[in-house]
């Protein structure tokens, strides 16, 4: 399956917290890591206090279904020491499955496409660099999400 998952982090080195990720992605059993974007700096949502973030996407191939893989991704999120506390929140990192094929999902656990993927510069433009035909289930094509998003904040590092 062809997964696109997100990626981001505001504390302790956020460059280094995605690159760790990354790898421990790629080590995991059942996924390996296809593409990976550049690496963009965004500000926080709504204004939350704290440094802006560094974001990338990745394209994965995974031989998981969607609730093992998220287990993997927060798995990783919890050995990177990743605390909830607040809500879009700092962190050291964040992984969110964007898209999981074309298969929509709707769980307690899991939304795919991700419910905020048509609000996020930081999550349409990377996705674009990788593939720009993506088409979003239910929502269509990348290129269209991108148009309807402001990308003047997003700066490509």
């Amino acid at each position: 399956m062809l997964v696109y998952i997100g990626l981001g982090s505001n504390l302790e080195n956020p460059k280094v917290q995605i690159e760790k990720a990354l790898s421990a992605l790629n080590l995991s059993n059942g996924v390996a890591v296809n593409e990976v974007s550049s690496f963009y700096e965004s500000k926080p949502l709504l204004d939350m206090p704290g440094p802006n973030y560094i974001n990338a996407v990745c394209s994965i191939k995974t031989s998981l279904d969607a609730i093992d893989l998220l287990d993997v991704c927060q798995g990783i999120e919890n050995d990177q020491k990743r605390v909830r506390e607040v809500k879009w929140g700092s962190r050291t990192i964040d992984l969110d499955i964007l898209l999981y094929g074309q298969q929509v999902i709707s769980s307690e656990r899991l939304s795919i496409p991700h419910p905020e993927i048509t609000n996020r510069a930081f999550v349409l433009v990377p996705m674009y660099e990788i593939d720009k035909e993506i088409k979003v289930p239910l929502l269509g094509s990348i290129k269209k999400l991108i148009d309807r998003v402001n990308t003047q904040d997003l700066k490509k590092l």
